[in-house]
């Protein structure tokens, strides 16, 4: 295997058959990698019985963020259509953005659908643009124009398979507990989880913590470079008084954490401190965590299939290590695992 820290061995699988271009109609029937650090060994299950994986007094931590229709369809002079996808409001009325498209250029003229106007654009240091709009985006206007912000590979991978629209993405690119609007995507390690197995879990007297990172452009922006440089863009999170007391209180207890997605994960490393303690309040979080990371907080790890050279990959690299994972990709890709947002679920135990 190679002795760099970049995660190439990752690249060599063959994972673009395996991408999944849709979920499955129920959620809990995902396959279910469980990766068992201690014992060095790889199970397949059905995510139904994760339940099994816990105890009483456990501590299960949610991120309840909710995903925007964030993208937007917009015509260049000529009337070709192209996307652009919100990312942060940078102004107090919602004229200005910090957007991601494809080539835009200041001075053309780019017109949204309803109508409003692209009045100028600005390159950012992060391969974005700052756009200002003659109009405001307002919430309205997003619920009436916006689309399910979808990963690229989805879209493509629906095109090359020739699948019949498909119009249940609002609904299941979302958990079931999202709450509190301002992703631009889902934390999709949550979308296996249904309410009923919420209640099974509470049932046995697992702890549900409750916090809230929303997703940007910081989960899905690629490590190009050596992994020791790359910085990572960052990310609104928060964590309750009372989230934070049950998770220190598990662990006080000697409980185990369980967290729901490298988000969750990250807002959790965040937000506590060198002993491991959860601290209440909010933050930006911009941690890069890769290998040779000291996780202070959670013991046990529920996250998805992830893209070589992501963040989400580098994180579960160093919870899991890296040659375990590596082991357990290269399974999954011979038992044919369904990859990525829409795909199967990983335990890390």
């Amino acid at each position: 295997m190679t002795e760099d820290n970049t995660l190439k061995e990752f690249e060599t699988l063959d994972i673009e058959p395996l991408i999944a271009p849709y979920p499955l109609e129920k959620r809990d029937n995902s396959r279910l990698l469980v990766i068992n650090r201690k014992e060095n060994k790889i199970e397949h299950r059905i995510f139904n019985e994760v339940i099994e994986y816990f105890n009483e007094g456990d501590c299960l931590v949610l991120n309840e963020t909710k995903v925007v229709k964030y993208k937007l369809i917009y015509a260049t002079e000529e009337g070709v259509k192209k996307d652009l996808l919100l990312i942060e409001k940078k102004d107090e009325y919602g004229n200005v953005w910090n957007c991601l498209a494809k080539k835009l250029k200041d001075g053309k003229k780019y017109t949204l659908e309803g109508g409003i106007k692209i009045v100028s654009v600005s390159n950012n240091k992060d391969g974005g643009y700052t756009v200002t709009f003659d109009k405001p985006i307002t919430e309205q206007y997003i619920e009436e124009y916006g689309n399910v912000p979808l990963p690229n590979y989805i879209i493509k991978k629906r095109k090359e398979t020739n699948i019949a629209k498909y119009d249940k993405d609002e609904q299941k690119y979302q958990t079931v507990y999202a709450k509190e609007k301002g992703s631009i995507a889902a934390p999709t390690a949550g979308f296996h989880f249904t309410n009923e197995i919420i209640e099974k879990l509470s049932g046995k007297g697992v702890v549900i913590a409750r916090i809230t990172l929303h997703i940007g452009y910081g989960t899905f922006k690629m490590v190009r470079e050596d992994p020791s440089s790359f910085i990572m863009p960052s990310e609104r999170c928060k964590v309750s008084e009372k989230s934070a007391y049950d998770i220190n209180a598990a662990k006080k207890n000697g409980k185990k954490i369980f967290a729901v997605g490298t988000s969750s994960m990250r807002t959790i490393e965040k937000m506590s401190d060198e002993k491991g303690t959860v601290i209440s309040g909010s933050a930006e979080s911009d941690i890069f965590i890769k290998p040779g990371y000291k996780f202070k907080v959670a013991d046990c790890f529920i996250t998805n299939l992830h893209v070589p050279n992501s963040p989400p990959l580098y994180m579960t690299a160093a919870f899991a290590g890296r040659e375990l994972l590596y082991k357990a990709y290269k399974e999954a890709v011979k038992e044919k695992y369904r990859f990525y947002s829409y795909g199967d679920s990983c335990l890390i135990i």
